[in-house]
């Protein structure tokens, strides 16, 4: 048998089914494109000979390794370039692993354990990305710049010894996420108003006029609303309008201000087309503190009549609403969500505190009770144990129960009541309520959310969740929670065999701050049914970390109300992690 040394490259696409499912012939069209303008003249410029395709891959060998890693790097770059355009869930991405080894010569072909290190080595490699066994790195010191980051030794499949592993540092983002591109209705964020009244004090003032605003607009179907937890992340900056309307993926961005005096109250807003920098609207509205509210109506009705003239004259109506009978309830209402937003134990115990004092104040202010019920759920962690955990659940059903009954629609009521009802093992009526709630309110993105983890989590389809995830995500893109829908949406992938998405969204939600440790767990079990063992157990060592009780016990006393289908898969890829019992 005749054997050489050589530089072998394999290049694979990520999700070539899926993507052909989505667009058989724009993927199979793309694919052509990409071999004739880019992959094929670089393997040739770089002196490389392609052996054989494999359908969505090509295998190639090198006599030179670092011209074999240059070609790789040329194509990865210019790959981002020529799929700029297309919409991100359809974007085509290449994976590349590099092996230097020996060969046995078959022919035109060749075999032998360097093409089955380089196999494994690409799925290894991150959608976008290049990985190269040490044997390559030890040849690049010196020859070229470009870095790379050493992943330690790793077992691979069919190869007896650990292979030593290098991903390729690179600033362009190598994930397969969707972007955040316009709806197909207007969208728009409210920022946060700011106080001009030079109390800081008053800064809850001016955030409760925003948030009554963005809760109005969410209300018509016709608009696309961006969720409070993202747009609320701009407060205190000089914010580029351009830069935020990309950001959140919408057309229209509102701001204004509040300046409160004594017993009069003086609300600016304009409304901005941020592509082109235009101000479609601008207006102020003065009054005494008790026409407040129907000063934000105004707001409301000027906004949706600027956005969307075609609106019908019966969804220009002003969203229904229970207001309380006193703004010192409302007051107390907006302070104690400026503490729940904060998502901490100490800030949700006051957040309790306040929404009690509104509730006291006004018993029949329906938002109060809903935010009541909501934060006694939310406050579960602060309980001591089984019993007063139950005590608690009994008191936020009590006050949801209130709210709808003082006004059917309350969202947050709805959602609360949906989440205990799955939690006691009543998934239908836990489903019901949460797509009321989606009814009552369709841009309400915590919503969506909870709807797709009823759906996965409460009734184990995982198909079904995937749509309110991703719609959750979209409502609030820059939301502090955000890793929250990321994770559960990991685990639905991970269990319909979509672990290189699973993956993607695992490692975006373990980047966010204050994540904690289930987006480790998520990441552990999708590394696992990857097959990529050495990773899942680095995942599953993090998480332990952050969570040293982590068991199969821990699972089964913290899952309560969890579907069959939803704890076994999850158990058992846990296990093939490497979770002890």
């Amino acid at each position: 048998m005749e054997r050489r040394l050589a530089a072998i490259l394999l290049t694979d696409m990520v999700g070539y089914s899926q993507l052909i499912g989505l667009d058989e012939e724009g993927t199979v069209a793309r694919q052509k494109s990409h071999r004739e303008g880019t992959i094929d003249p670089k393997i040739s410029a770089h002196g490389g000979r392609i052996v054989k395709t494999t359908g969505d891959g090509v295998l190639v060998e090198f006599p030179s390794v670092v011209e074999a890693v240059q070609c790789a790097i040329a194509v990865q770059e210019e790959m981002v370039a020529c799929e700029a355009e297309v919409p991100a869930e359809r974007r085509i991405h290449y994976r590349i692993g590099i092996n230097l080894g020996d060969i046995i010569i078959d022919g035109d072909d060749i075999l032998g354990d360097g093409v089955n290190v380089a196999a494994r080595l690409e799925g290894l490699a991150k959608p976008g990305g290049i990985c190269i066994s040490g044997s390559v790195h030890d040849q690049l010191p010196g020859k070229m710049h470009s870095a790379f980051e050493d992943a330690g030794e790793q077992t691979v499949k069919n190869i007896t010894r650990p292979v030593r592993v290098w991903h390729w540092k690179t600033d362009t983002p190598q994930d397969v996420l969707p972007a955040n591109a316009l709806p197909n209705k207007p969208s728009i964020a409210v920022l946060p108003f700011v106080n001009m009244s030079g109390d800081p004090e008053q800064e809850y003032f001016a955030d409760g006029i925003a948030e009554d605003v963005i809760t109005a607009l969410s209300r018509f179907r016709s608009l696309f609303v961006i969720a409070r937890t993202s747009s609320f992340t701009y407060k205190g900056d000089a914010v580029d309008i351009a830069r935020v309307a990309r950001e959140l993926g919408v057309r229209y961005v509102i701001e204004g201000s509040v300046r409160k005096a004594a017993n009069r109250v003086r609300i600016t807003a304009q409304l901005i087309d941020a592509p082109n920098g235009n101000h479609l609207w601008a207006d102020r509205f003065d009054g005494g503190l008790d026409d407040v509210f129907d000063l934000q109506d105004q707001i409301t009705e000027q906004i949706v009549i600027a956005v969307e003239p075609e609106i019908s004259f019966r969804e220009r109506e002003r969203a229904r609403r229970q207001l309380p009978d006193r703004l010192d309830a409302w007051a107390l209402l907006q302070r104690g969500l400026s503490h729940q937003y904060r998502a901490n134990n100490t800030d949700r115990a006051e957040a309790i505190r306040l929404f009690r004092e509104a509730v006291a104040l006004d018993a029949e202010f329906a938002a109060a009770h809903a935010h009541l019920a909501y934060a006694l759920w939310a406050s579960r962690s602060l309980t001591a144990g089984y019993a007063d955990a139950q005590k608690v659940a009994v008191s936020a059903r009590a006050s949801a129960e209130r709210a709808i009954f003082l006004d059917p629609n309350e969202p947050i009521a709805h959602l609360t009541l949906g989440r205990l009802h799955i939690f006691a093992g009543e998934t239908e009526m836990g489903i019901g309520e949460m797509q009321t709630a989606i009814a009552i309110n369709p841009n309400f993105a915590w919503g969506h959310h909870f709807l797709g983890w009823a759906y996965w989590f409460g009734a184990g389809q995982a198909e079904r969740a995937l749509p309110h995830f991703d719609a959750a995500l979209r409502l609030s893109p820059r939301s502090p929670l955000r890793w929250l829908p990321l994770g559960l949406k990991a685990s639905a992938l991970r269990f319909l065999g979509r672990h290189d998405e699973a993956i993607v969204h695992c490692q975006q939600a373990c980047q966010l701050p204050d994540s904690g440790f289930l987006p480790h767990l998520h990441l552990a079990t999708a590394l696992a049914e990857a097959g990529r063992k050495s990773e899942a157990r680095a995942a599953l060592a993090k998480t332990m970390k952050l969570q040293p009780a982590l068991s199969s016990s821990f699972i089964h006393r913290n899952y309560v109300g969890a579907h069959k289908t939803f704890l076994k898969s999850l158990l058992e890829s846990l296990h093939k992690a490497g979770m002890p019992e």
